[in-house]
């Protein structure tokens, strides 16, 4: 079998000897190339952002911005990366590198003070630089003025840049402005950028890894068959897709393990079909992958998309790996509830479907034996015409959840036919609002029924207090959610 090894920066880097659990954060670092920085080890400041090369939305291969941090170098074994230093085009000997028009903005924009940050800003914003819709929409940025779009569209750029991209990215002494103004004045990538026509080539195929140092292996295997036969033999062994909660456990918790199988590039757990009576995702897919394949086609999980996590974490996180974790606050749980979706569980003996209601057991646990993974997960259609999904936490973007409330209610006639209401962050595991429901459907959509439904659905779960949010709360989030969602609605219907 060839060695482990990754490609970065245009040259092969062996992986070896560190150990399974060494991240890409640390191995860069090891191996010299420190502009990659570790702020938080967590996922949440983005100064670890470096690119992958990705199989492709619109091309063949995306580049796509992901935490360093959170990654183990073994997860991109015979893959490709890009770091911060990797940008820069190298000159004839003696001269200086020819700064990548990112760099460039950057540097004369005022982006950077101290520096720390500044690479993971660089490597977020080529992503963004190279996504292949945005340069479709790119106005030249020759003599451009950044403000002039500021009022009508604080978030996107008149060159098609999506600010959210760097959502993952956080700066304590620059200032978001002028990071903002070099995000803004970046053009499309010239006919003969190398990073843009490497776009047109397939990415590396993911290498069937073996990979063992100091009595811990770490595997990757090439087909579910085999990814399935390997957990019915080692079911102790720890299970990663996007890594973004495993990661966070060897990081602050120095958890590690004897044995971790990836899953993440298997290609029967990244289909994503369109039928006739069902939306069914492949528990693989990346939540960036989702949100751009179904294209706002299922209304509630385009809103709950931009709240979750930031824009690094979806590039990594799956839906299979945010509901294996089993957590009580996971922002995919109320969605799924409200939208009816069932699980679809595979072991070597055979699939079985399980209604996602039924799923959730108690507090990080569920009726998924062991040896089995979530192959897909299947949302009925047709869809109901109303959906809202409330996140309630303490920053609009990139925060863990105090309560989340998703809502999917049929009214024709101006009566609730049928509902649906998933809720996380009220009980041990994710729950659906029962009783609530029963209070709506058959009865006409007013004011007063919202109001009366509010009421039963501040009793729904068993809240808790933390340093998130007071159970009170909590409760009394669930109840004014319905009330949004009715003068929402109202105010839909009447405009």
């Amino acid at each position: 079998m060839v060695a482990a090894r990754i490609t970065v920066n245009g040259k092969e880097t062996p992986l070896s000897p560190a150990a399974p659990h060494t991240t890409v954060l640390d191995l860069l670092r090891e191996r010299g190339l420190t502009g990659t920085k570790e702020g938080c080890a967590e996922g949440e400041c983005g100064a670890c952002s470096v690119l992958v090369a990705r199989p492709g939305v619109n091309k063949p291969t995306d580049w796509v911005a992901v935490n360093a941090c959170l990654v183990p170098a073994a997860a991109l074994d015979g893959q490709e990366i890009i770091t911060s230093e990797g940008l820069a085009t190298v000159g004839e000997p003696g001269t200086p590198p020819t700064l990548h028009p990112v760099q460039q903005e950057m540097a004369v924009r005022g982006g950077s003070q101290c520096g720390y940050c500044t690479p993971g800003f660089i490597c977020s914003m080529a992503s963004e630089y190279y996504r292949p819709d945005r340069c479709a929409h790119a106005e030249p940025a020759d003599g451009a003025d950044a403000d002039a779009h500021a009022d009508a569209d604080a978030e996107h750029g008149p060159n098609g840049f999506d600010l959210h991209s760097l959502s993952g990215n956080l700066c304590r002494c620059t200032g978001y402005r002028p990071i903002r103004d070099a995000a803004f004045a970046v053009g499309a990538p010239t006919e003969d950028d190398p990073l843009a026509r490497r776009r047109e080539q397939s990415p590396p195929e993911p290498a069937a890894t073996v990979y063992t140092q100091d009595d811990s292996t770490f595997l990757r295997p090439g087909t579910l068959a085999e990814a399935l036969e390997l957990l019915r033999e080692r079911p102790e062994a720890v299970v990663v897709a996007g890594s973004t909660d495993w990661g966070v456990e060897v990081n602050i918790r120095s958890r590690r393990a004897h044995c971790v199988v990836a899953v993440d590039r298997l290609p029967e757990l990244r289909s994503l079909d369109v039928a006739s009576d069902y939306v069914e995702i492949g528990a693989a897919q990346t939540l960036t992958e989702i949100e751009r394949r179904l294209d706002g086609s299922v209304p509630l999980l385009a809103e709950l998309f931009p709240q979750f996590a930031s824009r690094l974490i979806r590039n990594s996180a799956t839906l299979g790996g945010n509901l294996g974790t089993g957590s009580p606050i996971g922002d995919s749980p109320p969605v799924l509830l409200a939208l009816e979706a069932s699980l679809l569980l595979a072991d070597v003996d055979g699939e079985r479907e399980v209604p996602l209601a039924d799923y959730f057991t108690g507090y990080r646990q569920s009726v998924r034996r062991p040896g089995e993974l979530i192959r897909a997960v299947r949302i009925p259609l047709p869809l109901s015409q109303v959906t809202a999904f409330h996140k309630i936490a303490k920053r609009r973007f990139d925060d863990i959840s105090s309560v989340a409330i998703a809502f999917a209610l049929d009214i024709e006639g101006g009566i609730v036919r049928k509902a649906r209401i998933g809720l996380g962050g009220v009980a041990a595991t994710p729950i659906r609002a029962l009783s609530t429901e029963a209070a709506l459907e058959g009865r006409a959509w007013t004011a007063e029924t919202a109001r009366a439904a509010a009421r039963v659905l501040r009793g729904e779960g068993t809240p808790m207090s933390d340093h998130r949010a007071s159970s009170v709360y909590r409760s009394a989030m669930l109840g004014q959610s319905l009330l949004k969602l009715h003068a929402h609605t109202t105010e839909a219907v009447s405009s």
